[in-house]
């Protein structure tokens, strides 16, 4: 299916510029038609399918004659100016990727219609990277973890779903959205969630694919169990990226347990310190409990990746039944950036890039 998209602008050299551009890159997924007539579009509504319209801001459109199937929105000169009479506005000189995005999320507000562009056969796995206690670095070794995955040919999401997480820290990309903008439409059901999903997400210049961090931490805490699994599930199922790297606070809560039992394997950091295996411990202790509890499978897939570990004041735990990444020395006075490409240059993610290990349950 694609979206049927009408643009009306006086420019032509503008409309013939989108135009192109679009059929060149987006013909799957758009159909295009333009207008430089005001009536002339107006009553298009009435006779074709049109999902979006997006007029230019010399125009003042009669809201009231769009039926309430189309999406609308003025094209604007200036990225700077959102709204135009009450009615959203999407800035015409931007590049082709991101005014797709732009329009997939206007029409995404506007739809439940189930459309994924992406649908696969095969789901994407899932590794999830936690801590269970802080300052070990497990945000830093996930994010090192997608860059390295994404090197190494796997197109590879980065998912950071920590309370205070910022994916920002590690990835930078061009785009106005963020993952409020999933949560949102998690929250509301009226969103068509797949096509939210693609328009809100990044691409960062190594080639993992991220979602900026919510500007406000306090979104994220409203985000349930239910759709939180909703959210991993579409985002698997689609099958758009081969990995999903879940970056996550650990708890012992209905959240942290549905999306350990989502992921296919499962990463605890810990710097080898005393109390950081005194923490690790611990955990495991009390999720082998919840698994006799629950009768469910979990530590079975989990790793131990050893991070900022010392020969000095680090050793490594013996009484845990969990497969050994290896070891990652403390890199003195260098930036988190720095700390991501010492990782990457190095092999201690191979392991798990090597098959796709165990069962969710």
């Amino acid at each position: 299916m694609k979206i049927r998209l009408a643009i009306l602008d006086t420019d032509n050299s503008c409309l013939d510029r989108i135009t192109a551009a679009f059929t060149a890159r987006f013909a799957d997924r758009l159909e295009v038609c333009s207008f430089t007539n005001e009536e002339t579009v107006l009553n298009h509504l009435n006779t074709s399918r049109i999902d979006v319209l997006l007029a230019g801001e010399e125009f003042e459109i009669d809201r009231k004659r769009i039926p309430a199937r189309c999406s609308f929105a003025y094209f604007v000169e200036s990225a700077d100016v959102k709204l135009i009479r009450g009615e959203k506005a999407i800035s015409k000189f931007q590049r082709a990727d991101l005014l797709y995005k732009e329009i997939l999320n206007l029409y995404a507000e506007n739809t439940s219609t189930s459309v994924n562009f992406s649908l696969s056969d095969s789901s994407s796995e899932m590794v999830a990277f936690a801590s269970a206690g802080g300052g070990a670095g497990s945000s830093t070794a996930a994010a090192a973890f997608a860059g390295y995955a994404s090197r190494q040919g796997r197109k590879t999401l980065y998912l950071n779903l920590e309370q205070f997480g910022c994916s920002d820290t590690f990835f930078t990309a061009e785009g106005q959205f963020d993952f409020s903008d999933v949560l949102y439409a998690l929250e509301s059901r009226k969103t068509n969630l797949s096509l939210k999903l693609e328009g809100a997400v990044k691409q960062d210049a190594g080639g993992v694919y991220f979602y900026s961090s919510p500007k406000n931490a306090l979104d994220i805490t409203e985000l349930t169990k239910e759709d939180l699994l909703r959210l991993l599930q579409e985002l698997s199922l689609a099958g758009s990226y081969d990995l999903i790297v879940l970056d996550i606070d650990f708890r012992l809560n209905a959240k942290t347990l549905g999306t350990l039992q989502s992921a296919d394997k499962i990463v605890f950091v810990c710097d080898g310190t005393d109390i950081s295996n005194a923490k690790l411990q611990r955990a495991y202790a009390a999720m082998q409990t919840l698994e006799e509890q629950r009768d469910i499978s979990i530590m079975g897939r989990a790793y131990v990746l050893y991070n900022k570990f010392s020969n000095k004041n680090g050793r490594v735990l013996e009484n845990v039944e969990m497969k050994r990444l290896g070891g990652v020395p403390k890199f003195e006075h260098a930036n988190t950036r720095e700390v991501m490409r010492q990782l990457m240059s190095m092999q201690v993610f191979q392991g798990l890039l090597e098959g796709r290990r165990g069962e969710r349950t």
